[in-house]
């Protein structure tokens, strides 16, 4: 099912339910202008110059080998009002972006937290949540979706590149959307009903630990928000969630080894 809405309403819908509230370009350390691990210069395809994840991770994004990465997939079982959402988590295609999500599960960060934003109407649209400050309920709602992952031991806020694979090509694009990267081909993980993608600012770099749930197709998001998985069992139990219900738990099932922390 796509969603047959103006384009005033997508760009509405887009900024009001993906980006982080209150995250400005002064809060953002990365530097999305920086170079891609693969873009090339190009109008219409990526080089194929990368030869490995670890290679990519390692040597061609700055801060990179710093992040988790997931070699691999995952399963990732989430429950909200006591069901069950079964999430494949794949590193395969999204590893920093993946490995990231899977180490907050790990850590325990999703546990607790609040679905801040959900909308739809007047079309199927997202399910948000993931800012650790819904986790006080003393917090106000206002403050809701401007929050991130603070690693304890640097006390800042992780944040991750945004990584998109074009369809074919051997590793993923970093901190450009498809667009911008002038890339025509359409990414590996799309935004397909029960999709999970990470929210961000409008700096490409900026995503920490929000994540939403696709409630329908939406391919205009496709090349420019990182998916990293896709909703394999309890889509029921996602098209319930209501705005300000919890995560009872999130716990990783399988593929916990997949997972790559740096020393």
């Amino acid at each position: 099912m796509r969603l047959k809405i103006s384009q005033f309403l997508v760009v509405f819908l887009i900024v009001g339910a993906l980006t982080l509230g209150g995250c400005s370009g002064q809060n953002v350390t990365s530097d999305p202008a920086s170079p891609t691990s693969t873009a090339g210069e190009t109008q219409t395809t990526t080089t194929t110059e990368a030869t490995s994840v670890s290679e990519t991770i390692n040597e061609s994004v700055p801060g990179m080998k710093d992040l988790p990465r997931l070699e691999g997939n995952a399963t990732v079982v989430i429950t909200v009002n006591g069901s069950p959402i079964t999430i494949e988590v794949d590193g395969t295609n999204a590893p920093i972006t993946a490995g990231n999500f899977v180490d907050l599960v790990q850590k325990g960060v999703y546990d607790g937290l609040v679905f801040h934003r959900v909308v739809r109407d007047p079309q199927p649209f997202v399910a948000q949540g993931g800012d650790p400050q819904s986790k006080d309920p003393t917090v106000p709602v206002n403050r809701l979706g401007t929050g991130g992952y603070v690693d304890s031991k640097t006390g800042k806020e992780r944040r991750i590149p945004l990584e998109i694979k074009p369809k074919g090509e051997e590793s993923p694009i970093y901190g450009k959307t498809l667009e911008s990267a002038r890339v025509s081909k359409p990414p590996e993980l799309q935004h397909k009903m029960g999709a999970v993608a990470m929210a961000r600012s409008q700096m490409p770099d900026s995503a920490s630990s929000q994540f939403y749930f696709a409630l329908a197709d939406l391919a205009f998001l496709d090349g420019s928000y990182a998916v990293f998985g896709n909703v394999t069992e309890g889509f029921d139990v996602v098209n319930k969630i209501q705005q300000g219900d919890r995560i009872d738990s999130a716990k990783v099932t399988q593929g916990a080894e997949n997972l790559k922390t740096p020393e």
